[in-house]
């Protein structure tokens, strides 16, 4: 599996540090063969950010922590922190030092990287909560242009300063680099590693009945993407029998140079669909995995939009990721419920990776862009 190592452990590590004082994505180095000091290492590092995401967010003290002390709640929670904490116990300590290192308190952390396999047992969520508020949207092609593009998208309360990179050097001179929001595990959004893989997410709307109490949560799921060798390993990452919850995820191999969608749900269920030379776009639904979902009127509407839209080339993708011609539910968000965060483009075939933190459709877009070089030496 090693074999199929592209990037370039360096070319990373010296795209990260360029980025130490950019203001709107702070970074961070760890190490990752100590996971406890890891996790204490940002939790330090960006307490502040930590704290007043938890201080922010719309969902956590109104629901979340409330449910958590009722019966059921401490229930499902105990269950959901045995089988991850069984699974994945790396991780499980990362979790511990974010929290011991932000000087707050593992259960707010635990709430925050769960809220996902939470919130269909809590029965008086309110419109507009987060549950209804976190979508992103994606682009990909593999013909004469290999590439995909990402709005990363979520509720306004957490627009304002609360994500970072972690980058975070693993054994054998390898690596990762994730876009990380604060108080949660490496990366419930996107990242990418010096094997050549990387990946962005789509949450998908299951109905409750769909969701199963206590399986593993889907940022575990993610933080163990980060460290796939090749595309197989990644594909054997997402592909669990007892998730909690399903989910979309969009895989990038530079050196095979395949790019896939693979939707997931509870009970074993998922679907791997190759992308070639039609352009396939992905909001908050599923697209190829028969399962009872919530119609989400958003994605509904972004799916027709870029119905309606070219994207072949790389202006015609970034075009559509900027787009705001439905006022009602754009793809390219800026308020008052949901904002994009940023949008990335991976060209696989040049070996590049880029943050745009404006509308990508701008012209002024290169302006505010961080490009990763991952090209091996």
């Amino acid at each position: 599996m090693l074999q199929s190592i592209c990037f370039s452990s360096f070319a990373i590590k010296s795209a990260i540090s360029a980025m130490h004082s950019t203001d709107w994505l702070p970074s961070i180095n760890v190490d990752a063969s100590d996971p406890y000091h890891m996790g204490w290492q940002i939790g330090q590092r960006f307490k502040g950010l930590i704290k007043s995401r938890m201080s922010k967010d719309p969902f956590l003290y109104s629901q979340l922590l409330p449910y958590a002390a009722t019966h059921d709640g401490q229930q499902l929670v105990d269950a959901l922190s045995a089988s991850n904490k069984n699974l994945y116990p790396r991780y499980w300590s990362e979790l511990q030092g974010i929290a011991d290192g932000s000087y707050t308190s593992l259960l707010e952390v635990l709430l925050l990287n769960f809220r996902k396999e939470i919130m269909p047992f809590i029965t008086c969520r309110t419109k507009n909560e987060v549950y209804d508020a976190e979508e992103c949207s994606d682009v990909a092609i593999c013909s004469s242009l290999a590439a995909l593009g990402h709005n990363e998208d979520a509720n306004v309360s957490v627009q304002d300063h609360i994500s970072f990179l972690v980058h975070a050097s693993l054994s054998s001179e390898a690596s990762f680099t994730a876009f990380t929001l604060a108080g949660e595990l490496p990366s419930c959004a996107f990242g990418f590693n010096s094997y050549g893989v990387g990946f962005t997410l789509n949450a998908v709307p299951p109905l409750p009945d769909e969701v199963v109490a206590g399986g593993i949560g889907r940022n575990f799921v993610s933080r163990d993407l980060l460290e796939s060798t090749c595309l197989e390993v990644a594909l054997q990452c997402v592909q669990l029998k007892n998730l909690a919850v399903g989910h979309s995820y969009n895989i990038f191999d530079i050196c095979s140079r395949k790019i896939v969608n693979v939707e997931t749900a509870s009970r074993g269920r998922f679907s791997v669909k190759e992308i070639g030379a039609t352009p396939f776009f992905h909001a908050n639904m599923y697209r190829h995995l028969d399962i009872s979902q919530v119609q989400d009127e958003s994605s509904l509407h972004r799916h027709a939009r870029a119905a309606d839209l070219p994207k072949f080339t790389k202006d015609e993708i970034l075009s559509l990721l900027g787009d705001t011609e439905d006022e009602l539910y754009p793809i390219y968000m800026q308020g008052p419920v949901l904002h994009t965060l940023c949008t990335i483009w991976v060209d696989v075939d040049a070996r590049k990776l880029t943050i745009y933190s404006g509308r990508p459709s701008s012209i002024e877009r290169e302006r505010s862009a961080l490009v990763f070089d991952l090209t091996a030496q």
